[in-house]
């Protein structure tokens, strides 16, 4: 194995053990009996729907990072891999946010200054390598239907 290969493998671990950082410091703020008491729209999916959903979207993010760094690098995709940063450091506020504090106000605004960032994100990916950008979209989907669902679930219980 080659010195590139052996970057380029060790680039996609880390790239895909970046979100999954951010999940394990999630972990720590599971849904508790405040979680449970709370008001919730009849679309609310059953709690066994995140793990898969989220496992899923944490590797496609990783991989989109890497697919981006692979072409060139911090140096040539500093913004689009700023923005990634940044979208992942707000998606990392929102879980102690909600679960942790009982704020679901606090964590509509989190997860919607994460949606702000997460399209410039896929747009940027899209421009550096499309398939970069297409593995953000089921995240930009998946964080707008997260982001409806904060937002009823904080009217509904406000």
């Amino acid at each position: 194995m080659g010195r590139s290969t052996v970057v380029a493998v060790a680039g996609l671990v880390v790239w895909i053990a970046a979100p999954f950082a951010v999940a394990a410091l999630g972990a720590r703020f599971m849904p508790d009996a405040w979680f449970q008491g709370l008001r919730k729209p009849p679309w609310n999916p059953p709690g066994w729907v995140f793990g898969p959903v989220w496992t899923v979207l944490y590797a496609s993010m990783g991989v989109a990072a890497w697919l981006v760094w692979r072409e060139g690098g911090f140096a040539a995709h500093r913004v689009a891999l700023g923005l990634f940063g940044c979208q992942l450091l707000l998606n990392a506020l929102w879980t102690p946010l909600f679960f942790g504090a009982h704020r679901p106000g606090l964590a509509f605004a989190d997860i919607t200054a994460l949606w702000l960032v997460l399209i410039p994100t896929t747009m940027a990916f899209w421009s550096v390598r499309p398939l970069a950008g297409a593995l953000l979209v089921p995240y930009v989907a998946w964080v707008t239907f997260a982001a409806a669902l904060n937002f009823r679930i904080w009217q509904m219980n406000a």
